[in-house]
């Protein structure tokens, strides 16, 4: 067992979550726990080769991190390959939810397993997963538990009633967790940042679809561009350090001023 700090992340296979394990190994030197479920095993392949450059230790645990036995199984692997008291950095990046309408009476209404399956991904499993670090003595002192989001929750896009339900149950959750572990001296937050170009966008989109998100991001955006994931993964070190104690139940706001100008792009949108 390590000696140095672990951080556990679920979807850590591509995108936002291998950001994050790559950039926590690289920069504070932490061994990583990754869980995934096997979609990106060619991006996971690669992220160990990163990390393993960095002299930190990765373990990549293929399950389904979304369940409450996902949870359980992966907290024991946790206990078995780090220790108790080990995981200074918990990181919720599941990506796994339905697209669809409420009442359409078509083929995209949803199905109350898909909104289930999306609850439980997305939101529920940050829960199981806290209890399952906690009741195996798993955090270490001063841990932060992190969950990502997005700015969806402010506003209305078409099919992602289901998504955009369980970020705002999430935002919840991390309220009542930071208060119940608020007294064990621990964290716990929703860093909140706007669209990044990851392999679970461009498998959604088409590409034609992909180059007007892009063309509509730059035009939202007061910087001219999207964010990208490795500005993300670069925020969340800091968020560990003396300076950022201070956060407790926040929900952090990273989307670089994402939807300032949708009023005006609406109404003015020749200029």
């Amino acid at each position: 067992m390590s000696t140095r700090p672990w951080a556990v992340i679920l979807g850590a296979s591509s995108g936002t979550g291998a950001a994050i394990a790559l950039e926590m190994a690289r920069s504070r030197g932490f061994d990583v726990f990754g869980v995934h479920r096997g979609r990106y095993l060619e991006q996971a392949a690669r992220l160990e080769q990163e990390i393993a450059q960095t002299g930190r230790r990765l373990v990549m645990h293929q399950a389904d991190a979304g369940s409450p036995e996902g949870a359980v199984k992966g907290a024991e692997a946790v206990l078995a390959h780090a220790g108790p008291r080990s995981v200074k950095l918990f990181v919720h990046s599941l990506a796994s939810g339905s697209l669809g309408r409420l009442v359409s009476g078509e083929q995209d209404q949803l199905h109350h397993r898909q909104i289930e399956r999306t609850f439980h991904a997305m939101a529920h499993s940050f829960v199981y997963w806290a209890q399952a670090l906690v009741a195996r003595d798993l955090l270490a002192p001063e841990a932060l538990l992190l969950g990502l989001t997005n700015p969806l929750t402010e506003s209305h896009l078409y099919n992602t009633v289901a998504i955009t339900a369980a970020k705002a149950a999430l935002e919840i959750y991390v309220r009542h967790l930071a208060v119940e572990l608020g007294p064990r001296g621990h964290r716990v937050n929703l860093l909140k940042f706007g669209t990044v170009m990851t392999p679970a966008v461009q498998h959604v989109y088409s590409p034609e679809a992909l180059a007007h998100l892009e063309s509509t991001h730059q035009k939202m955006n007061p910087v001219g561009r999207m964010c990208t994931v490795e500005e993300v993964a670069r925020f969340v070190p800091v968020l560990l350090g003396e300076e950022a104690a201070w956060f407790n139940g926040a929900t952090i706001d990273f989307t670089g001023g994402m939807t300032l100008r949708l009023l005006d792009l609406l109404l003015n949108p020749r200029r």
